[in-house]
């Protein structure tokens, strides 16, 4: 009998599950069952040239249609998985039919936390997480036009870009002192500030949300806690995401703050595995567990679990790394500076070509590259190896970080 992989999710992780089952010659049938109207595509360029209009729709794809024109795969989209039968190996979908498997992959991602404030419901209020939710942004944009983004991570910072380029005049509201506050350190977010207020993007920092105010349904101002009213024609909204654990939390799987997996990818269910960023991985690098909303970390554990279900026993150990693109600045982290002692400053800010690189107790943990590309690259083999490196050394960029190993 004909083994049935199921994929529930349809993302990036998705894509490449299908991909590497295909190069490990997977001889059963794949099914692939995604929520949205779309093939497996890639979600970072939605906030840069996505939204730039730099990039069409169908670039986005991970793999062109003809990939998926397989008569091993199966591809049903619009079809949402509701629940998972383990007793049975069924998962059951949002109109009710029980499709069996033999093994399941949950590659369910995340969805963007929504606010619980007044106005929340209001038209031009957007969050950004899809292609529909872009499309509807893009609608909006014009120069002139009064953008309001709450939140100054990744997201916010992202659009604010894009849209100070569009001619769109853009006010962040940030409740942290300063901006990508949960990720980088002070002269990071330093030189950010400083970046986006010379394109002309009016920070508000220490600033909470009140609410949004709207005419005849539609939002028309954001206010502070404090009482202040920023007049908006559009707003975007980037305050972080949520893992989508639900559906197995309900199937009994082990979860916590995402579903639980080993270093193969497993769930507490041996017929099922999970990955990208609905996972809570071990990391030996770091010695816990971690939830990671990234795309290498999304594309390594599909690799990892299509592996394994192909009887290639692979084990997930991975410097976990991330990249944000804001106008000509490129800033690349390897590796999880939280808990850090040290912050070891690598060149110089004014430069716009410089780096961070955080210490817990001597040992490199992280490294944050503005604008350079090397010390990024040659950093991850340094954080696997848990250096100790004398921090003057590490300071002079005069050395490359590769000679340090």
């Amino acid at each position: 009998m004909t083994e049935t992989l199921v994929i529930a999710g349809a993302g990036h992780a998705a894509g490449q599950v299908i991909a590497t089952l295909k190069q490990k010659h997977f001889a059963g049938r794949i099914l692939l069952l995604g929520e949205e109207p779309y093939l497996p595509y890639q979600r970072p360029p939605l906030s840069k040239k996505f939204l730039a209009g730099e990039l069409p729709a169908e670039r986005l794809h991970f793999k062109p249609k003809s990939f998926y024109d397989d008569a091993q795969i199966e591809v049903r989209l619009n079809r949402r998985v509701d629940a998972i039968e383990r007793s049975t190996k069924c998962v059951i979908d949002a109109d009710g039919n029980a499709i069996h498997y033999d093994k399941l992959v949950l590659a369910l991602g995340s969805r963007v936390r929504r606010l619980p404030v007044a106005g929340a419901d209001l038209a031009g209020v957007h969050y950004l997480r899809d292609i529909a939710d872009v499309d509807a942004i893009r609608a909006e944009v014009g120069a002139g036009k009064r953008l309001v983004i709450v939140g100054a991570g990744y997201i916010g910072l992202e659009v604010a870009a894009v849209c100070r380029k569009l001619g769109v005049d853009v006010t962040v509201v940030e409740m942290a002192d300063r901006v990508m506050s949960r990720v980088v350190s002070e002269p990071i977010s330093d030189f950010y500030q400083q970046e986006h207020a010379a394109h002309g993007v009016k920070l508000m920092l220490s600033t909470g949300l009140g609410g949004f105010v709207g005419s005849q349904g539609r939002v028309t101002a954001v206010t502070t806690a404090d009482g202040q009213s920023i007049a908006a024609d559009f707003v975007v909204v980037g305050v972080g995401i949520q893992p989508n654990v639900e559906l197995a939390e309900v199937a009994g799987l082990d979860v916590d703050n995402g579903i639980v997996v080993d270093d193969r990818c497993q769930t507490s269910d041996p017929d099922i595995y999970a990955v990208g960023d609905c996972t809570l991985h071990p990391n030996s690098i770091y010695g816990r567990r971690i939830r990671l909303e990234s795309v290498h970390n999304a594309v390594e554990q599909a690799k990892t679990a299509a592996s394994n279900i192909c009887g290639d026993e692979t084990h997930y150990a991975q410097v976990p790394w991330f990249w944000s693109d804001q106008y000509d600045i490129k800033l690349q982290i390897a590796g999880l500076s939280q808990g850090y002692t040290d912050v070891i400053l690598r060149g110089d800010p004014e430069t716009r070509n410089f780096a961070c690189l955080y210490l817990q107790n001597g040992v490199l943990i992280a490294v944050d590259a503005v604008n350079a590309p090397r010390d990024f690259m040659q950093s991850k083999a340094l954080i696997a190896a848990r250096s100790v490196i004398d921090p003057e050394k590490l300071a002079d960029s005069s050395v490359a970080l590769k000679d340090m190993l």
